[in-house]
């Protein structure tokens, strides 16, 4: 019987080009990840109808044949040979969040007026995560994307009102759903601080998180533009829908591959990429220029979970501000795992009964630092940040623009 199609993938330690990795990746939201057409094409510009790319099946063709002459030029032994090496400028690209700090300086003051109200306790509450603390990476990608997507589309590249209601929102949705994934989870513990959960109790931190949900959906409906406030309901239902998912596992190991990724999908990539749709569509009416724009929030926001995961099992609890191993003990198979049952068959009765079983726990992180996983998961986001490289740099150079590009760099480096 053949075998799941990711075990036909060789080991990173003796040369994986992870083609099968590759060619075999499927659709999320009847979107195909194409990482192999991305090499065959560097275009800076969206093509004019005149030079149209060609069809996905002449793609998936030329495709074959390249993979198949230039295997070896596909191996990623570093995170350089993954980035992009020129950005189409001869200085170096910004740091994102200096380039977007601007614009993110009032970000928690503003959303502290959304959360007006005069109950001091539920005030409290709302407030609690909206400390100036967090990483703001939602809001700073969508600050980036309208800028880049304004000089695109010819305009200055200053922010339309309903763009930085965006950014706001964004980091709104995230912040109500790590409140309600910590009462599912029993969390006590989040970004280095008590959960709300833990502080408040859990009716209270679930009716937090729907108080800031109900604000943004507020925020959302005075943009005054249906077709945003659908994209960005979207969101709401992906991140449920993949809530939902998380609960469940499959017995197939093909399908649970599939399941994991998808998964991640709804749960992180979906806001991200919704997001960047939503600024563009808000100053260009081009459907393509909307799909770079969901591609690159897409590919980059499976690659910052992947690496999430990844760190789940490299670092230490003071850099990640919550335990490690969190995701073992919440019966949850990650990458790492997954790909760690190529050479540890024994983890998949583990999956099965969600590690519950005395001593699963330590024995699966143990496989997992033995095996080869942990490289693979590494190795699979840099391929998702390739194709996010390959999206974004179909738009007009910009420093906005490059520094998207090295924000890809960032979040394969990230050590928290």
């Amino acid at each position: 019987m053949a075998g799941p199609w990711w075990r036909k993938c060789p080991r990173l330690t003796t040369g994986c080009t992870a083609t099968n990795i590759l060619e075999n990746l499927w659709h999320l939201k009847g979107r195909p990840v194409s990482f192999s057409a991305s090499l065959l094409s560097r275009a800076s510009c969206i093509p004019t109808p005149e030079t149209r790319p060609p069809t996905a099946a002449q793609i998936n063709m030329k495709a074959g044949n390249f993979l198949i002459r230039h295997q070896s030029r596909l191996l990623l032994p570093t995170l350089q040979s993954c980035c992009c090496r020129a950005t189409h400028s001869d200085t170096k690209p910004k740091d994102p969040f200096t380039l977007a700090q601007k614009d993110l300086t009032s970000l928690y003051d503003d959303i502290k007026k959304e959360l007006f109200v005069s109950k001091v306790e539920l005030k409290s509450l709302c407030e609690y995560y909206f400390d100036g603390k967090g990483k703001a990476i939602r809001p700073m990608i969508v600050v980036l994307m309208a800028r880049a997507l304004n000089i695109h589309s010819n305009r200055a590249g200053d922010l339309l009102p309903g763009q930085r209601a965006i950014a706001m929102i964004s980091e709104m949705i995230h912040t109500a759903s790590l409140v309600h994934d910590d009462v599912i989870d029993g969390s006590d513990k989040r970004r280095g601080k008590r959960t709300i959960n833990e502080v408040w109790g859990e009716k209270k931190a679930i009716l937090a998180g729907d108080f800031i949900l109900s604000a943004a959906s507020m925020a959302l409906a005075r943009i005054g533009n249906i077709t945003v406030v659908k994209v960005l309901s979207q969101v709401i239902e992906d991140l449920v829908r993949g809530e939902f998912m998380q609960l469940g596992s499959k017995e197939n190991e093909n399908e649970r591959f599939k399941h994991y990724l998808e998964k991640t999908f709804k749960k992180t990539a979906s806001l991200i990429a919704n997001s960047c749709k939503a600024v563009s569509i808000l100053v260009n009416s081009d459907p393509e220029v909307h799909e770079i724009a969901y591609q690159y929030g897409k590919n980059v926001g499976i690659a910052f979970q992947l690496v999430d995961d990844v760190l789940d099992f490299t670092s230490g609890a003071s850099q990640l501000g919550k335990p490690t191993a969190a995701d073992l003990k919440l019966g949850l198979a990650t990458g790492p795992v997954l790909f760690a049952c190529q050479q540890f068959p024994e983890l998949h009765a583990m999956i099965m009964r969600r590690f519950a079983s005395k001593g699963d726990v330590d024995r699966a992180w143990q496989y997992v630092l033995q095996s080869n996983g942990v490289q693979q998961t590494n190795y699979l986001a840099q391929h998702y940040c390739k194709e996010a490289i390959r999206q974004i740099s179909r738009l007009r150079p910009s420093p906005e623009r490059d520094a998207l590009i090295r924000l890809t760099e960032m979040v394969l480096t990230r050590d928290k």
